[in-house]
């Protein structure tokens, strides 16, 4: 079982250098980390039990203890008591392929609402592509309101509230018409040219007994991408230049080169040359072996990638940092990229990444929705190595990047960067004290 104390100091140290120094009596990382496990290790025993049983009724401790062992169900020591992770039973029955087997016996399988949406969607896809030669085609547009509402009383009265909204990026090609149509204040600040994380930041003074509230419209068109990938295209890396180097090599954070993760990408692509068949096997490989799971905070992981191995699961953001580091282990320049998936009836936060081909040029990777379950052919199959669907909403080109304006305190999510991020003179405000709204408009409907 783990335990709090296991985050080590160097996580902490990595936190704390990200507030000035004037605030750093104040603020404990320790303290601020165990709020953040209590909000997300919340359930009881009794409630993980009972939730269990009713799929498998007469589950005894001896299997409840065996799937603790196995990560499949998540726990944690909190101030002396055994916790689970909020959603550790449902994720159970995810995780677990006898309890997937059970589940699905009892209620059944269907295609999600974006699988739905793709089985439709990627065939025009792949034809609109052959027939214009171009990559980027099958373009949907968008309207947006976005609304994040902080609790009464989060702030004193008086008290500016900062608030980060994320925005359409306007330096990624598939992504474009971005306009800006309402605010709720009136002044605003777009973060700078070149910045990973895209936000538009407004603040203003909190009011006793009233939500403090923060909204932008804004519209952009989304185009999907798909390159029909063959070794012949692929070219051997110049290993000189900066992107190569820069996008191969390691990371304060997450994609960190340990010796388990060396092993395992050497193994994996062993006697394999190509580029292109080697992201191939890394992509299979993880599509194989890590059924998507809910996930707790980021900002509580010490190293992403060596938790998907260790735990056996993982959701889009988990994966994808594991295939990224493995890409740059094998030579394959990568970074993360993120935002919301928006098609129609499932929308959601969603991550995925982009990897390099010395000939071909950056192509998108989507590693958790992988190979889908629908595919009916080589392209099919493959089309998320190499390809994305046009629903969806980039915010963020890398992950754990400064904010603009410059964040005082510990971001909510240290990783990534998608519901947005509060704070006052005081503190961080955390995801407890705040909630966000999206409205989507679809202006191709």
């Amino acid at each position: 079982m783990k335990r709090l104390w296991i985050y080590g100091m160097a996580f902490v140290s990595l936190m704390m250098a990200c507030q000035p120094t004037s605030n750093r009596e104040a603020y404990s990382w320790e303290e601020d980390l165990h709020h953040r496990l209590s909000l997300d290790f919340c359930r009881t025993e009794a409630e993980v039990k009972a939730y269990i049983e009713q799929y498998i009724p007469d589950v005894s401790e001896a299997q409840l203890r065996q799937w603790e062992e196995q990560g499949a169900l998540e726990c944690m020591l909190i101030d002396g008591e055994k916790r689970y992770f909020r959603n550790a039973a449902p994720n159970l029955f995810r995780i677990d392929s006898v309890c997937r087997a059970l589940k699905i016996a009892k209620e059944g399988s269907a295609l999600s609402g974006s699988e739905q949406v793709n089985q439709r969607h990627l065939p025009e896809v792949i034809r609109a592509v052959r027939a214009q030669q171009t990559p980027f085609v099958e373009t949907k547009r968008f309207r947006i309101t976005y609304t994040l509402t902080v609790e009464a009383d989060a702030v004193p009265a008086g008290e500016r509230v900062r608030c980060w909204l994320p925005f359409p990026r306007m330096d990624v090609s598939r992504q474009s018409e971005v306009k800006l149509l309402a605010t709720s204040e009136k002044h605003y600040q777009h973060s700078a040219e070149g910045c990973m994380h895209s936000t538009l930041y407004m603040e203003k003074p909190a009011v006793k007994g009233q939500p403090t509230v923060f909204s932008e419209t804004f519209s952009f068109a989304s185009a999907a991408e798909w390159h029909d990938l063959r070794p012949e295209q692929v070219l051997p890396y110049d290993t000189t230049t900066v992107l190569y180097r820069t996008y191969t090599g390691e990371r304060d954070q997450h994609i960190r080169f340990t010796p388990r993760l060396r092993q395992l990408a050497a193994e994996l692509t062993a006697g394999e040359e190509h580029p292109l068949r080697k992201a191939r096997l890394l992509f299979q490989w993880v599509n194989d072996h890590f059924p998507w799971a809910s996930a707790r905070e980021y900002s509580t992981i010490d190293h992403i990638p060596e938790y998907v191995l260790t735990n056996r699961h993982g959701d889009c953001g988990q994966v994808t940092l594991l295939f990224l580091t493995l890409c740059r282990l094998c030579g394959i320049p990568s970074h993360f990229q993120s935002g919301f998936m928006l098609h129609p009836g499932e929308w959601n936060l969603h991550d995925w990444g982009e990897i390099y081909f010395e000939g071909v040029g950056w192509v998108p990777v989507d590693q958790s929705f992988g190979v889908p379950t629908f595919a009916r052919n080589e392209d099919e199959h493959w089309f998320f190595l190499g390809g994305i669907d046009a629903w969806r909403w980039i915010v963020n080109n890398d992950y754990g990047m400064p904010l603009d304006p410059e964040k005082r305190y510990p971001r909510s999510e240290t990783v990534d960067f998608q519901r947005g991020e509060v704070e006052w003179a005081g503190g961080n405000l955390y995801f407890d004290q705040w909630d966000y709204d999206l409205k989507i408009d679809y202006l191709d409907e």
